[in-house]
């Protein structure tokens, strides 16, 4: 185990890295930094002061080593539009839209894990084609469609919920339906595929023949092998939740990571931005690797492989 987590945990700090240096490089993507702060009415003088002041006149190796050794220890810079420390408003913002991520992902594997199940158990029958049918429909409406649907019933018409707003729990339940609806299907899907291969398979009908109960081979022996695959998917898929829920929070005027993205690129809040994609990187990284430890440990033969 100590081999397989130094080799995951070697292969994450690599994937940091690069997606340091690609963070770094967003702030030159758009052109000189410099005339960007200064604005069309600046001077060239006014354009040298702002590159002194901010370093841009150093070579870019130099920013680099200077800007990553910085942000390991929490100090993304200040950010151009608040005057504020960008990591005090990104971690200020964070615990919102983490809520909502957990929320979201609480949804979709409630409702898609025990449907994969349940259309495994018994395909081809009416659950089966129930099943198949929220997964097509999941993946073919778009988020923000669907988000504005919710708000348009559950808010407006029949105003059960409320539409913007942390206020209380309640402000989390339309965007946690519309943002984690997206993952059911996928999540659903490969359930319900691990789970017809695993109850096919030799042990399984061992554990059937050695007259073991029907709950018990489900879920001791079947539902752990089939849930392997989805451990992983979920991890990913919460990281991915916590960088798309831009649309999610700016439509529901949720305070949270997602919401200062998107008014960060309205301001060209450039060091703001470049944390932000950073903290959501690692944190995918950072899952996708604590997804590989759970597998190791559910399944001893991947670490091995």
């Amino acid at each position: 185990m100590a081999a397989y987590l130094l080799k995951r945990g070697g292969v994450a700090v690599l994937v940091a890295l690069t997606v340091s240096l690609l963070t770094f490089s967003m702030i030159y993507l758009a052109g000189d930094p410099a005339m960007a702060l200064a604005g069309e009415a600046a001077t060239e003088r006014d354009i040298e002061n702002i590159r002194e002041f901010y370093g841009y006149n150093r070579p870019i190796l130099v920013q680099y080593v200077a800007w990553l050794g910085n942000a390991l220890t929490g100090d993304f810079g200040m950010s151009h539009y608040l005057r504020q420390p960008v990591s005090e408003v990104i971690f200020a913002r964070l615990p919102v839209t983490m809520l909502l991520g957990a929320c979201a992902l609480t949804f979709a594997l409630t409702l898609a894990i025990p449907l994969g199940v349940v259309a495994a158990i018994r395909p081809n029958s009416l659950i089966d084609r129930i099943a198949l049918t929220i997964a097509v429909v999941g993946q073919a409406m778009p988020s923000f469609w669907f988000a504005l649907t919710l708000v348009l019933w559950f808010g407006i018409t029949w105003q059960l919920l409320p539409i913007t707003g942390t206020g209380s729990w309640l402000n989390f339940v339309m965007p946690s339906v519309a943002l984690g609806y997206y993952v059911t299907p996928i999540v659903m899907r490969l359930t319900r595929a691990g789970m017809l291969e695993v109850l096919q398979s030799d042990y399984i009908r061992t554990a059937r023949a050695k007259g073991l109960s029907p709950s018990t081979v489900l879920f001791k022996h079947a539902l752990r092998n089939a849930i392997i695959p989805v451990v992983s998917l979920a991890a990913v898929q919460f990281g991915f939740m916590l960088g798309g829920s831009i649309v999610i929070e700016t439509i529901f005027a949720i305070n949270g990571l997602g919401y200062l993205a998107w008014e960060s690129i309205q301001r060209a809040d450039l060091p703001m931005m470049q944390a932000i994609v950073l903290v959501l990187s690692l944190f995918y990284i950072v899952l996708t690797f604590v997804a590989d430890l759970l597998n190791a440990w559910l399944d001893p033969t991947i670490r091995t492989a």
